[in-house]
This record gives C-alpha cells, structure tokens and sequence, in this order.
C-alpha cells in the first residue's frame, strides 16, 4: 500500500465531507431567511431551519463520516516507515 496515496485519498474525502456538511448547514441556516420569527415552522419546538442545520444534519454528517471511515479509510503505522529509514 502506497502510504502517501492513501493520506491524500483520506484528506479528499475529509474536504469533500466538510463541503457536504457547510453546504447542508448554508442551505438549511438561511432558507427562512427575511420571514418574521412568527411565521417559522417549528419542528420538536425548534425553528424548521435550526432543525434541520443543526440537529438532522449533524446526524446526517455523522453517518457519512462513519461510512467513509469504514469503506475508505486504512490503518497506517506511521512508525513503520520512522524504522526504515533508520
């Protein structure tokens, strides 16, 4: 396994998740923006917007963060390549 191919796969994915996860939170953050808080629409007594931003997409983040750990991300011993070069 090429050690060095392998972090930049797991950093591309890392952004690509950050991305993912500001654009949800962007999106749902200021979908009701301009409307007067009376006319929110409350889920579970949190504003629809803070709901969503918030509280569904830290959840949704969560699982796709757990799905690339699982399918691609690898276990690398970083002190092993330290003992080859001594």
């Amino acid at each position: 396994m090429d050690v060095k191919k392998q972090i930049n796969k797991e950093a591309i994915i890392t952004i690509i998740l950050y991305l993912i996860y500001f654009v949800w939170w962007y999106f749902w953050g200021y979908i009701d923006e301009g409307k007067d808080p009376s006319e929110y629409v409350y889920i579970l007594g949190l504003p629809r917007w803070f709901f969503f931003s918030c509280v569904v997409g830290l959840i949704f983040i969560n699982i796709l963060v757990w799905i690339a750990i699982k399918f691609f991300f690898k276990e690398i011993d970083l002190d092993e390549k330290e003992k080859e070069k001594c």
